[in-house]
């Protein structure tokens, strides 16, 4: 990775050229475009405050100021793309200058990760490794597996923000967006936890809703928040301008027993108002990698399911249709070793839990 300052990045940024197909910049023999007014999957929303934003500028004050400025990180965010180029490069700003976390690499909270389309496959080829707020790298040079136009994902930062993206290619070729998929491909709209955020997945290809969205061809809406997925119906009122295949709410590690009682059927009711058909999965809590070896954690863990369950079951007995429940036991396997710190997945957690909402959600989908 060949780091850039700020002023050079700022300096480069205003030599860029207008062309119909977006904005590019030369440098170096390569050919650099801004992709922010591209389709990119994830970004649901309009009119947003910034960029990269997941929730609309209007929420701002709506939802409590934690969800808001959590909202502002890209997790979730994919650019697809296609290009016959034999190099890429990436330059992008990022918002904050925290790069990583105690338990989370600076290749998952501020990485982009590519992947690369093999037949019927989406495969791994490169992350950037992020050391400061401005960033640039090269994720892949001289090529031999490129010649014909290939497709790409780009998985954005889970636990920062996007100021500016630029992705550079070889002079002479181009880089296109990927046509949006067809309207009747509806996505996955997810609100949960920082799991569902993206804690703490090595980097962003592994957080579970993108393994999920590769498997299913899907686009997937990661609507987490870090320690603040409670099932608001400030939250709800935004997922119901969205019109998904399914709603998928994984909240109750951010919540109590008593709250899970409390807002379970109301969100579900709100969904239900504007969203009469759309199918809802509401999954249950994964287990603490040493719950085994902490009563009290245990317990905890079985109040909230009891408590899901039992609302899970009022509102089938009240006749609400379409509504699914995913059992949180298995969800990150029964072995302890599929956390970073006993509560957020790693790599292999992540995988796990993937595997189970893929399970849920293929006969819900009829995929």
């Amino acid at each position: 990775m060949v780091p850039v300052s700020r002023r050079s990045f700022l300096a480069a940024g205003a030599a860029v050229l207008a062309t119909p197909r977006g904005l590019f910049a030369r440098s170096d023999e390569l050919v650099w475009t801004d992709v922010v007014d591209w389709t990119i999957e994830g970004r649901a929303f309009g009119e947003r405050a910034a960029p990269y934003d997941r929730l609309p500028a209007r929420a701002e004050g709506v939802v409590r100021k934690a969800v808001w400025d959590l909202s502002r990180d890209s997790a979730g965010m994919v650019v697809r793309l296609q290009t016959a180029s034999p190099e890429l490069h990436v330059r992008y700003r990022l918002t904050k200058s925290q790069i990583d976390m105690g338990h989370m690499p600076a290749t998952g909270v501020s990485g982009v990760d590519l992947y690369g389309q093999d037949g019927s496959r989406w495969r791994w080829i490169q992350v950037s490794r992020p050391a400061k707020q401005d960033v640039q790298a090269k994720l892949f040079g001289d090529a031999t597996k490129v010649g014909e136009p290939r497709q790409f994902l780009l998985y954005l930062p889970l636990y920062n923000g996007i100021e500016k993206l630029e992705i550079g290619v070889a002079a002479g070729h181009k880089i296109e967006p990927l046509a949006p998929r067809p309207a009747a491909h509806k996505p996955i709209v997810a609100y949960g936890t920082s799991i569902l955020h993206g804690a703490c997945a090595s980097r962003p290809g592994m957080a579970w809703s993108a393994i999920v969205g590769r498997a299913l061809d899907r686009e997937v809406i990661n609507l987490g928040f870090s320690g603040n997925g409670r099932m608001e119906k400030e939250v709800g009122q935004f997922l119901v301008e969205l019109d998904p295949a399914v709603y998928l709410i994984d909240c109750l590690p951010n919540m109590s027993a008593a709250q899970v009682t409390e807002r379970t059927a109301p969100l579900v009711r709100q969904l239900r108002e504007k969203r009469a058909n759309t199918p809802i999965l509401l999954v249950e809590d994964r287990t603490f990698g040493n719950a085994w070896f902490d009563a009290k954690r245990a317990a905890d863990h079985q109040e909230r399911r009891q408590a899901l369950r039992d609302a899970f079951a009022a509102l089938q007995k009240e006749g609400v249709a379409g509504l699914h429940l995913l059992r949180g036991e298995a969800l990150l396997g029964d072995d302890d070793e599929g956390t970073t710190d006993g509560s957020h997945p790693n790599d292999l957690g992540m995988f796990r839990q993937a595997q189970q909402v893929i399970a849920a959600l293929r006969p819900i989908l009829g995929a």
